[in-house]
């Protein structure tokens, strides 16, 4: 026995670092562990006002903080001796009246200094504040002075003659390379935007009554269209599209994506009126209205932590001794320490038996892992004893000490159900009607979804349950309202479109839809992390690099940070104007919705988002590219502190454990991917064939709730198509899924039996969903629509009717009539018994 013994701990000791590594490999190649910690994010429409106002900003551009505040109190001393803040308001509107006068004339210094003068104020007239509380306070209250005055809407003009500017879009094509002061004066335009548009979309509880009503006026404004026809988001897009064609290379596309972006959140709302229009629009359709909001149950949900393998549980215990053999050498340095041959006991030589129990008591007491020796005569190394190995019982002297606490790594769960209501389409209830009338009649009855003769018992039960959860969507009544217009064109018309916000943008964009797309997609592949730089990329730096490049280490070390911030500023405005469109788009009409989604999908949507995240995920979301130093409003309120390499690092030091606009930015891809393959198999296929598992579950090392949620919504849609393998060494991930995601009654999404999953089909599938789609744009948006296709016009019959109505006879019908008379009707000898006849 002792033989036995005594070679089962020469095995433990020479085969458990081989073992350890075949477990760590396993668990790399299969799950994802768990361990870092639960992050505190808070999933909203943009960050807090203070963060947002700062994003508009380049570090490069912090010298031009003090030029804005000079040309104010230069304009300011030629009309008053007083400051700003003591001026009545009366005398502030005919100065800013003073300052709307100046934009208009041709010499352009005097212009632009009017315009830094606007920026100024706007800014909070930082120059007479002694906080940042107070510079926001007093940017809200002279961005609804300056609204009120009709400042917005000579800036947008203003713009609009910027971006026809060819001056200056001739100059930066002539450069070698575009840096900040070629596009100067366009910065401050868009930055005086920026701020009204983006102050005007917080809510304040301090607002007066007129700012409340002003503040409704300016929303509404937004979403019509302020100068011509074209809406202020379209002309954007346009400018967006010209900076990636390379006619405009000076545009500050991260300033014109921030405000797009902002645009469009502020004309067609956020998350609240998202789900506000939905159910409206469900009950105008005769639907339940939605209870679940997903972004409300999401923040009470947990994220997934599942337990740690055994050689995870390995590491812990060994992290655990280390600084224990540390402390007792700190604490008596005669008292040598020896470490037992298997590594797994600590003792003190000098100490006494009863004492080295004590020591093991306190460690119990302390929440240390009590750990397993191997010299245990029946311990065998098996997979099956190692993957357990935690659980193995001791019959040595330890038995008497008990596990009380859970392993680390496994969350106390409270017991409550599901996080969501199931669901069931109308489609898989009758799918379950066909397949059991086809099973125990030998027949199906195509529509009939009440009569349940011939069939068992237990079938009624299941038939009860589907009904209680059946879902119907609004996209199915919209799509069922085109299909009866497509066959029914007469008796079923068009009916009147309602021209709100969103339709009013819909039909802006669609003409150049396409475009638009491809060049939001260009833009996020330029600045996405994973990308490498290359010569034909565009250039998305030419609002953030300064005239000169930086000659020391702490300005190289700045400007890398600056960068790096520019580049996730424009990841998070793109990701949030697509997915606001999505939503939009898909709430007012499912095809409009469609239109936008296979356009990304046919510039690359999909495969460009996997790239995005084949990353250390976790790198780029704890991400510290800020310097909260040099942040505005913090960096024009008092004495500066300078800024050092020490400062910097510090800073970082300082920071939160994750990146606020990294985490949103992530959620929203997540989001868009979502939204661009739910029931759609050939762009799930797509997922799978670009091998997106592997990258997704990376994703889940990021401990949030929400984000955890779309991804495990992206995998569910791919099981079926992963093969056996793959499921069985993916059990922990599939237990995620059960539990975290929707469930759909009759949905095999873990297994390869659906029969709508036939490859051969997927192209049908496109092609179809193309057709209805051009068929709706065609009906409705083409600028010769009638009411009726043309081949089912209705013909006139009244014979008075036609003969009242006046024809325009043309010239050569004039010239020729009398000759055709002569030569057809009154030279020519007419029969009239045959016509009689016939």
């Amino acid at each position: 026995m002792e033989g036995t013994s005594g070679g089962l701990k020469r095995a433990a000791a020479v085969g458990l670092p081989k073992l350890r590594e075949i477990l760590r490999r396993q668990r790399r190649d299969s799950e994802p562990f768990f361990d870092t910690p639960d992050l505190d994010f808070r999933y909203e429409d943009a960050d807090d006002h203070r963060s947002e106002i700062a994003e508009l900003y380049s570090y490069t551009e912090e010298n031009e903080f003090k030029f804005n505040q000079l040309f104010f109190e230069e304009s300011l001393q030629q009309y008053t001796s007083c400051r700003w803040s003591e001026m009545p308001e009366q005398a502030k509107k005919e100065h800013i009246m003073h300052l709307l006068e100046l934009i208009d004339v041709s010499d352009r210094s005097q212009r632009m200094k009017a315009v830094r003068s606007f920026i100024y104020l706007v800014q909070g007239v930082f120059g007479e504040c002694a906080g940042e509380q107070e510079v926001l306070r007093s940017s809200r209250d002279h961005v609804c002075l300056l609204y009120e005055c009709g400042v917005f809407t000579s800036l947008v003009e203003l713009l609009y003659l910027e971006i026809e500017n060819s001056t200056a879009a001739s100059s930066a094509l002539r450069k070698p390379a575009v840096s900040l002061a070629d596009s100067t004066d366009l910065r401050i335009v868009i930055s005086i935007l920026y701020i009204m548009v983006e102050t005007m979309r917080v809510e304040n509880s301090g607002d007066t009554s007129k700012q409340l009503q002003l503040r409704e006026t300016f929303i509404t404004e937004l979403g019509q269209p302020i100068l011509g026809d074209d809406l202020l988001a379209v002309v954007l897009f346009t400018m967006v599209t010209k900076f990636c064609s390379g006619s405009a290379p000076h545009f500050p596309i991260k300033k014109v994506l921030l405000l797009l972006w902002k645009t469009i959140l502020v004309s067609l709302g956020g998350m609240e009126q998202l789900f506000t229009l939905k159910n409206t629009y469900r009950l105008a359709d005769g639907l339940a209205p939605v209870i679940e909001n997903t972004i409300q149950v999401t923040r009470t949900m947990r994220a997934a932590s599942p337990p740690a393998s055994a050689a995870d549980l390995i590491e812990q215990q060994q992290q655990q001794h280390r600084p224990m053999m540390r402390a007792r050498k700190g604490a008596t340095q005669e008292e040598p320490v020896s470490l037992d041959p298997n590594g797994v006991k600590l003792e003190c030589d000098s100490q006494s038996s009863s004492a080295s129990s004590g020591n093991k008591a306190d460690s119990s007491e302390t929440g240390l892992i009590k750990q397993t020796s191997l010299e245990d005569e029946d311990a065998k190394l098996d997979e099956e004893v190692v993957r357990e190995l935690d659980n193995i019982n001791n019959n040595s002297e330890d038995d008497d000490v008990q596990l009380t606490q859970p392993r680390p790594g496994t969350p106390v769960i409270p017991a409550k159900g599901l996080p969501w209501t199931p669901k069931v389409r109308q489609r898989d209830l009758d799918a379950f009607l066909d397949y059991t009338r086809e099973k125990f009649v030998g027949f199906q009855v195509q529509g009939d979804r009440t009569s349940m003769a011939g069939l068992p018992h237990p079938i009624h039960e299941g038939v009860k349950v589907l009904k209680a959860h059946l879902y119907v969507s609004l996209s199915e009544v919209q799509i069922k309202r085109e299909e009866d217009i497509a066959k029914h064109p007469m008796s079923k018309p068009e009916s009147e479109v309602v021209e709100n916000a969103t339709e009013l943008l819909y039909q802006g964009m669609l003409p150049s839809l396409p475009q638009y797309m491809i060049a939001l997609l260009k833009i996020l592949l330029a600045a996405a992390p994973t990308s490498k730089a290359k010569t034909d990329s565009i250039n998305i730096m030419a609002d953030v690099l300064p005239e000169e490049m930086p000659m020391t280490v702490l300005q190289s070390m700045k400007l890398g940070i600056d960068v790096n911030r520019h580049k996730e500023i424009i990841v998070k405005s793109i990701s949030s104007i697509l997915l606001l469109l999505l939503k939009h788009f898909k709430i007012n009409h499912v095809y409009q919705f469609e239109f936008m989604s296979q356009h990304l999908v046919f510039a690359n949507c999909i495969p460009l988002v996997l790239k995005f995240f084949n990353q250390n995920i976790m790198a780029y979301i704890t991400a510290k590219n800020n310097i909260a130093l040099i942040d505005f409003p913090g960096c024009v309120i008092g004495d500066q502190a300078e800024l050092t390499a020490d400062a910097l690092e510090s800073n970082t030091a300082e920071m939160a454990h994750f990146c606020w606009r990294n985490l949103f930015s992530c959620i929203n891809l997540l989001r868009i991917l979502n939204k661009l393959t739910k029931w759609k198999h050939s762009r799930t296929m797509m997922l799978v064939v670009f091998k997106s598992a592997p990258i997704l579950k990376r994703a889940l090392k990021v401990k949030h709730p929400m984000m955890q949620l779309y991804v495990l919504k992206l995998l569910k849609s791919q099981t079926k198509y992963l093969g056996r393998q793959w499921r069985k060494s993916n059990m922990k991930t599939l237990s995620a899924i059960y539990q975290k995601v929707r469930h759909r009654l009759n949905d095999d999404w873990a297994f390869g039996n659906d029969v709508e999953a036939r490859p051969w089909d997927f192209q049908t599938e496109e092609c179809a969903l193309r057709a209805c789609v051009d068929r709706f744009n065609n009906r409705r948006y083409s600028a010769t629509t009638v009411t009726f296709d043309p081949d089912f016009e209705p013909v006139d019959n009244n014979l008075q009717s036609v003969l009242g109505k006046e024809v325009e006879l043309g010239k050569e019908f004039k010239r020729w009539w009398e000759t055709w008379v002569e030569k057809e009707v009154i030279s020519c000898n007419i029969r009239w018994e045959q016509l009689l006849v016939h």
